[in-house]
């Protein structure tokens, strides 16, 4: 086959501007394909959470001082047991599996968490979580920070 476009500019840029064009359609449908693909692979699935902002509505901040790191943890309080006062230096979002969880946020107030409920917690805001329930409460919580950050840090009882 030959292409006879020499001495016609206007043939050669109309043949380069079709060819980009036929190449932006045929990757727009393959991405929509793609998409499609997925929620079709998952139809059974829900958005647990969706969010911009914590608990106590601060905008989510990732740090960036370090690589990122996901550090993803389950934890068990038994009954009675409590996490102490402390804070986040990153974004943490929680899921709670099991049981009842409350979480005192001082002045702010108090939050009960229950089996099924997802949350992103305070992140500088001070709080306690509080197992009073009488069975164990499970938490699957996954820390979005840096290479190097604490989970949380110990704070003291907001005033």
């Amino acid at each position: 086959m030959t292409c006879r476009t020499q001495g016609k500019p206007e043939l050669f840029l109309l043949l380069v501007v079709s060819t980009l064009v036929a190449l932006a359609v045929s990757f727009s449908f393959g991405v929509a394909q793609r998409l499609d693909s997925s929620r079709a692979a998952y139809p059974d699935s829900r958005t647990v959470l969706s969010t911009g902002s914590t608990v106590l509505g601060e905008p989510i901040r990732y740090p960036s001082e370090a690589p990122a790191k996901i550090t993803a943890l389950e934890i068990t309080l038994e009954p009675g047991q409590q996490t102490g006062w402390h804070t986040h230096p990153a974004p943490m979002f929680g899921y709670i599996l099991d049981g009842e969880l409350t979480v005192d946020y001082g002045n702010k107030g108090r939050k009960i968490y229950r089996k099924g409920d997802a949350l992103v917690e305070a992140i500088s805001d001070a709080h306690n979580g509080k197992n009073e329930g009488g069975r164990p409460v499970v938490i699957l919580v996954d820390v979005i920070g840096s290479e190097g950050d604490q989970i949380s840090v110990p704070a003291s009882l907001p005033r």
